[in-house]
């Protein structure tokens, strides 16, 4: 697992053994930057259920002004803080916070602050056949106070499970749908 582009591009990034965190994969995310462009350049970026960091780390090594990067286990934040310095990103304002991702995204709230970017790959969710999705997808698309971290031209990125079917509550707008094998990753609006 690597940093795919940017100032960084090339790091490899240390990922914990086991099961417990499950990086998005480089192609998928050499697409997701890909269909961003130029949003990442200045951008204020939130990322939450970190495991290794590389969504954020990317942000930064393509020139994202600022990162915070939320992960619940001290252990793989250790992980993210040893990513951030083999990339060579330290002199970038980036914060690794180790807390629950929505103890969290109501804390930043509170606290008023926005983001241009919000990026998620959180646990795949069960499959759901006719009920409503428990995924911690879902919970984040439920989830009243998200929509107050993003800045007005704000995007959600989101990455789910294809079997595990979202229910798009307002006020979230599908802008673009990227499908990469189970893999799916939603670019969201909240209008």
């Amino acid at each position: 697992m690597r940093i795919i582009g940017g100032s960084a591009a090339g790091t490899i990034l240390k990922v914990p053994k086991g099961y417990d965190v499950r990086p998005t994969p480089d192609l998928v995310r050499q697409a997701i930057f890909n269909s961003l462009a130029g949003r990442v350049l200045d951008a204020a970026v939130l990322e939450l259920f970190g495991g290794t960091g590389a969504l954020s780390l990317e942000c930064l090594s393509r020139g994202a002004t600022s990162a915070i990067c939320v992960e619940k286990a001290y252990k793989h934040a250790q992980f993210i803080k040893q990513n951030l310095h083999a990339a060579k990103l330290q002199d970038k304002p980036f914060d690794v916070r180790i807390k629950d991702a929505f103890v969290a995204l109501h804390q930043l709230a509170d606290s008023g602050q926005k983001f241009d970017l919000i990026v998620a790959d959180p646990p795949f969710g069960d499959k759901n056949v006719n009920r409503r999705s428990t995924s911690f997808s879902q919970k984040l698309l439920d989830d009243e106070r998200l929509p107050e971290l993003l800045t007005e031209n704000g995007l959600l990125i989101l990455g789910h499970t294809k079997r595990d079917t979202l229910e798009i509550p307002p006020p979230w707008s599908d802008q673009k749908i990227l499908k990469h094998g189970d893999s799916w990753f939603r670019f969201l609006t909240a209008e």
